[in-house]
């Protein structure tokens, strides 16, 4: 079984944060879920996966906050097609997360922040709990590619009173969260337009506080991005009224060319906003569109994408609110279907085939070494029992 691939570790002192990486092997209920209707809050998706994979036996917490982040879509010289993104947040922890349910659902990987797990940011992922937690992370993607070359990414669009209302569409659709709204994707969608068919078939419900909007793109060049929104943003302060907008690639009013497409953290719907106060991240798009344009959206390679990242990254931008850091930035080929993973906008961290598999879950130390421990003897017991006696169809490859 082929393992993920690495490139040169982080240089001493450039990664802040712990770097886990995980592989769910099987299925992980997700197919359960929609055929239950899926979920209109946090609620009632923690009662869903606390029954389903942990079996009740370990309590699940999900918290969400606000994240700033931005991403575009290019060309390399070489006529690949990538997705480029920055996460930023404060301080956390990471997981790169492998999955590969069969019955006809994609293989993909996905950055999963396991705050949003509720695991202690200043803390290692250490102990039998701590790591049963994880086994929820496929239920959280933050951004991700899978098999088909298809990526989707989350960010925040600060809509409504507070800039924190959030979208709560009630019909008689079934219903998906924020980020099991990406696992869709991820799990079911060959393209772009498979990927907004699938959306348009259900209601969206953000974290409470919290409001996004998405971008998905795909190898021939398509992108999109997704938005839920009221009549404009003086006017948006009920999410139960919003509707879904798709821009795509070739009609973004805000792009010059279908040739890329980029998404901060405002929403692009034309007319939307009154002022260009009003626009959060603008500056970052911007930049990023102004160096696109001049390129006619390419890009020399993926060394080349993930130093447009490393321009917008937040250790060097003037940060006006609380997400100093990036986290971690990606680079997805979509034709190689590939990532290339950063840390930080300082150094890679690796390169990794999305059709590969993995076998262990290791963490990488702060300063970018090699993984400092194993999944221990008393973890592979506990965890056997716990497969066989109560989740015959999940496992966690150690």
């Amino acid at each position: 079984m082929p393992h993920w691939a690495r490139s040169a570790s982080c240089p001493t002192g450039t990664l802040p944060t712990a770097v886990y990486e995980l592989t769910v092997s099987g299925d992980y209920y997700f197919d359960d879920f929609l055929a239950q209707g899926g979920a209109s809050n946090d609620s009632e998706l923690i009662s869903f996966v606390t029954k389903s994979i942990t079996k009740g036996l370990i309590p699940l917490q999900l918290k969400t906050t606000d994240i700033s982040c931005s991403a575009f879509t290019a060309d390399t010289a070489e006529g690949d097609r990538v997705f480029g993104r920055n996460y930023d947040f404060s301080s956390t922890n990471t997981a790169i997360v492998y999955t590969n349910p069969g019955k006809g659902r994609h293989a993909s990987y996905s950055t999963v922040d396991l705050h949003f797990l509720s695991l202690d940011p200043d803390k290692d992922v250490e102990g039998l709990g701590h790591k049963l937690l994880t086994l929820a992370a496929p239920y959280a993607p933050l951004d991700g590619i899978n098999d088909a070359g298809v990526a989707c990414g989350i960010f925040m669009s600060y809509q409504g009173d507070g800039k924190g209302t959030s979208t709560d569409i009630d019909t008689d659709k079934p219903d998906l969260t924020s980020t099991t709204l990406l696992r869709l994707i991820l799990d079911y969608a060959d393209s772009v337009e498979d990927a907004v068919a699938l959306v348009e078939q259900y209601d969206l419900h953000d974290s409470t506080n919290c409001v996004f909007h998405y971008m998905v793109a795909d190898s021939t060049g398509r992108s999109a991005i997704l938005e839920w929104v009221g009549s404009d943003a003086d006017h948006d302060s009920d999410g139960s009224q919003r509707r879904l907008n798709v821009l795509w690639n070739d009609t973004d009013s805000l792009s010059d060319s279908a040739d890329w497409q980029v998404v901060t953290n405002f929403i692009k719907t034309p007319d939307y906003y009154t002022s260009p106060d009003q626009m959060h991240g603008l500056d970052r798009y911007e930049h990023l569109a102004d160096r696109l344009r001049e390129t006619n959206g390419i890009v020399a390679d993926e060394d080349a994408a993930m130093a447009l990242l490393a321009e917008v990254g937040r250790r060097t931008w003037n940060n006006d609110d609380s997400n100093s850091l990036t986290v971690h930035s990606a680079v997805y080929n979509l034709t190689d279907k590939t990532v290339r993973w950063a840390t930080s906008t300082t150094a890679r961290m690796g390169i990794h085939s999305a059709t590969a598999c993995k076998s262990k879950f290791s963490k990488r130390t702060k300063t970018g070494a090699a993984p400092v421990w194993r999944a221990q003897l008393l973890f592979s017991f506990a965890f056997f029992f716990f497969y066989f006696i109560t989740a015959p169809r999940f496992a966690l490859v150690t």
